[in-house]
């Protein structure tokens, strides 16, 4: 059976139902509304790295795979409802890239005894795999990004941040709110004065936040934004020349849409992210070998090599690694879902098997537990080439404030779980 790549309406699913295959990794994308720039390209890097598994190595332990669409747009509501459509395929993990759908679905897919990854979004207490059985944020969360923000700017400064000002320019989402809390605590840890500055989806009005930060003067401006929120707040920076260099986004407002339309004026922005970038990795080669040579990459074949086609590609890797685990673990190559989750909890990501499978030094190794489904808090603080058009890494992988944020996931899980009624345990 051949990969079938669709993207599919949610009506046209219901009626045609489910198109059954050996291992389904169905794709919650979104190629139009807002934020559709960034969407596409993580759809795309997702699906052809499935593409290169089934046309490279026959699939997965001889299974071949599918990755059926279901078109989100971005809106929680449709989420919920390709969840629902696409649960008939038998997808062994969703992964929603969406924190507003995550929160819809995680008490569904609980219930369902299916996996959900939600790498660097959703929500950050899912770490906690006794209140979270299905749910995994590998290899790093918002309060991770937060603190590893904060880390930098210490570099920066010699280590003190005593009577500095940071301003945190957020989409006003559940999405943007998610690093507040860590940002407050690590205010009071490090000294400095945070003001919030929310901006209402999605984003294409921010004349009156970037004239109360040029009154405010911070030191140092974070933001956590999506789609085109990014494009224009990078312009609006620049228009009242804030230093680039002073400008942090989250690795969800570090891509190139975000910086290319500013042109000249977005040198020097920063962005965190939890893996490298830029396409210098042996595994592109075989991806132009069987996937792009082979006429078979996913949407217009443009993506390639870029910020978020390279999430994509690593979010695919991740849950192809842990299927391999759980077909190890159960001793069977046609998976369950419940067996695919089996397999997340065990995940083990070394340098080596980095390395064996074409991307060496591409991102942090982590061991996922019962205790930790999150992984160890590590990110990378990369910097914006206009002149070179690309994104440059400029730091190592440091590890987050783990004497912070690990009280903040304690306290929220066991708040998650009483109200819940969950008893905290290993499944």
């Amino acid at each position: 059976m051949k990969m079938k790549l669709a993207t599919m309406a949610v009506a046209g699913l219901m009626v045609a139902g489910p198109v059954m295959a050996d291992l389904v990794f169905p794709s919650l994308s979104y190629r139009t509304g807002p934020y559709a720039a960034g969407g596409i390209p993580f759809a795309d890097g997702y699906a052809d790295y499935f593409t290169l598994l089934n046309e490279r190595d026959g699939g997965i332990g001889g299974e071949k795979l599918q990755v059926p669409e279901c078109e989100t747009a971005y809106n929680t509501e449709k989420g919920v409802e390709c969840y629902e459509s696409l649960k008939g395929t038998g997808g062994l993990v969703y992964q929603p890239l969406s924190t507003g759908i995550t929160y819809q679905l995680i008490p569904k897919v609980t219930a369902d005894d299916i996996p959900m990854l939600t790498s660097g979004l959703g929500r950050t207490s899912a770490k906690n795999g006794k209140v979270f059985s299905h749910v995994f944020n590998f290899p790093a969360n918002y309060w991770d990004g937060a603190s590893v923000a904060v880390k930098h700017m210490l570099d920066e400064e010699g280590g003190d941040l005593k009577g500095k000002k940071i301003s945190l320019v957020y989409h006003n989402s559940a999405y943007g709110k998610e690093p507040i809390r860590t940002l407050q605590e690590l205010s009071k840890k490090h000294g400095f004065e945070l003001t919030e500055v929310p901006v209402d989806h999605p984003g294409q009005e921010q004349k009156s936040q970037w004239l109360q930060i040029r009154r405010d003067k911070p030191d140092y401006v974070i933001m956590y934004g999506w789609g085109v929120m990014n494009q224009v707040a990078i312009q609006e920076a620049a228009n009242i020349r804030f230093p680039m260099d002073k400008f942090i986004g989250i690795w969800w407002s570090g891509s190139e849409n975000d910086v290319l339309p500013a042109g000249a004026a977005a040198d020097g922005y920063k962005a965190l992210t939890f893996h490298n970038v830029g396409s210098d990795y042996p595994l592109y080669d075989d991806l132009k070998t069987h996937v792009y040579d082979a006429g078979k990459s996913a949407g217009a074949g443009d993506q390639s090599g870029t910020v978020l086609y390279n999430r994509g590609m690593y979010a695919a890797m991740l849950v192809s690694e842990a299927a391999k685990t759980a077909q190890e673990i159960h001793g069977v190559s046609a998976i369950t879902p419940g067996q695919m989750r089996d397999g997340m909890e065990a995940l083990n990501i070394t340098e080596a098997k980095m390395a064996a499978l074409g991307l060496p030094n591409f991102g942090p190794e982590f061991q996922v537990s019962c205790d930790n489904h999150g992984g160890n808090g590590f990110a990378a603080m990369t910097q914006w080439d206009a002149t070179a058009k690309e994104w440059k890494l400029i730091s190592d992988f440091v590890q987050s404030d783990q004497d912070i944020i690990q009280p903040l996931i304690d306290e929220d899980s066991t708040a998650y779980a009483t109200e819940n009624s969950i008893e905290p345990t290993c499944k």
